[in-house]
């Protein structure tokens, strides 16, 4: 079975505000919340053993909550209609949002204390350089039994950043990739649900993430912010899990323009396993709603692909743990130890092994490796 490297799993937030043990089997977590009634609850997807049976020797483990709303005069007014908003995108959650950045750090501080946490106990190891992740890597080729599971902390929107400068700090902590916003506005740019700019904040902390040796993760980031940001900031950008806007209209998803170009700066896009992301005209309001398979993903992946001409710029970022079981997964896939069923799809397509290699983990391999501070 193939090493895997998933750019997107929501750990810690799973565990903090799903009450979800990581280190357990998946079938005892789902068992633990079969009496349990709220969305995805009793078909998660991940957990640490479940990610160490499917050979994911490393992923990037986000930071995710928000302070919302905060309505910024240089963002607000674009927000899109209220259709855009109608699946609880840009409305209070009890499970994201909190009254102030303030308060948002603090939670922010505490899902990275999770990690450390795991980091303690030999779990996971955080990678903060290309050191880090060269050493890591070759546990995992060696099929070492200990081997910890790597992890990049990475931030879902930045406001858990109270002001640009403090970035520094969470730099020195460990974290390594950000973007700007998630859904709706946020202090330093527009995200999902409508369209807007960067906002002064914004750029200010761009320049602080070039100083620094950020990378920028334009994952979320409305089409206007996408593009002062591509022009702001000249370092290393990608995409950790966003789906291809031809295939599945909406401003979440990544346009044919936006791949070339991130493509062109060396950059690399994560498939992600989202089933209303996956495929067109999802039904969310039909129990009995047609759902994608593995098969439908890989049009996604074959369709970026097939547009940069290459399969350099590809990889998977699944979110297999961003709020949803597998009640809004492919419907083969149960786990997250089954996306190595797009081995056998890829290959059925005509993929080279080498290909599929790089889709499944050379192509983040050879980004962080270009991307990270090097010691």
């Amino acid at each position: 079975m193939r090493l895997l490297i998933d750019a997107h799993l929501d750990i810690s937030w799973n565990a903090i505000h799903y009450d979800r043990d990581q280190l357990l089997p998946l079938d005892e977590m789902r068992a633990r919340e079969a009496h349990m009634t709220g969305k995805g609850r009793g078909l998660c997807t991940v957990s640490l053993p479940e990610m160490r049976k499917a050979r994911i020797g490393v992923c990037l483990a986000t930071i995710l909550c928000r302070a919302f709303p905060t309505w910024h005069p240089e963002g607000a007014m674009h927000l899109g209609p209220a259709g855009d908003r109608k699946r609880g995108e840009i409305i209070l959650r009890e499970d994201l949002d909190y009254c102030n950045q303030a308060v948002a750090y603090s939670q922010g501080q505490g899902q990275l204390a999770y990690y450390k946490l795991l980091e303690e106990q030999g779990h996971m190891a955080m990678i903060k350089t290309v050191d880090d992740l060269n050493r890591i890597w070759a546990q995992w080729e060696g099929d070492e039994p200990d081997a910890p599971l790597g992890y990049i902390l990475s931030m879902e929107g930045c406001d858990p950043i109270v002001e640009p400068a403090q970035a520094e700090r969470w730099f020195e902590q460990g974290l390594r990739t950000a973007c700007l916003a998630h859904y709706g506005t946020s202090a330093y740019g527009m995200g999902t649900g409508g369209d807007g700019p960067i906002t002064a904040a914004g750029r200010e902390l761009l320049k602080e993430f070039q100083r620094l040796g950020m990378i920028v993760d334009l994952v979320h980031t409305a089409d206007l912010a996408l593009d002062q940001t591509m022009d702001a900031f000249s370092g290393p950008v990608f995409v950790s899990h966003g789906n291809s806007r031809t295939l599945v209209p909406h401003d979440r998803q990544i346009s044919d323009d936006q791949v070339k170009r991130i493509a062109e700066r060396g950059g690399v896009l994560g498939a992600v396993c989202d089933a209303w992301m996956i495929l067109p005209n999802y039904d969310w309001d039909n129990p009995d709603r047609a759902r994608p398979t593995l098969e439908t993903l890989a049009d996604h992946i074959d369709h970026m692909c097939q547009l940069v001409g290459s399969t350099q710029h590809v990889g998977i970022g699944s979110d297999l743990d961003g709020g949803f079981g597998t009640e809004q997964t492919p419907t083969d896939l149960n786990s997250i130890n089954d996306l190595h069923k797009l081995e056998g799809i890829l290959a059925a397509r005509g993929y080279s092994a080498a290909d599929i290699d790089g889709i499944f983990f050379g192509n983040w391999m050879r980004f962080f490796r270009e991307s990270l501070p090097k010691a």
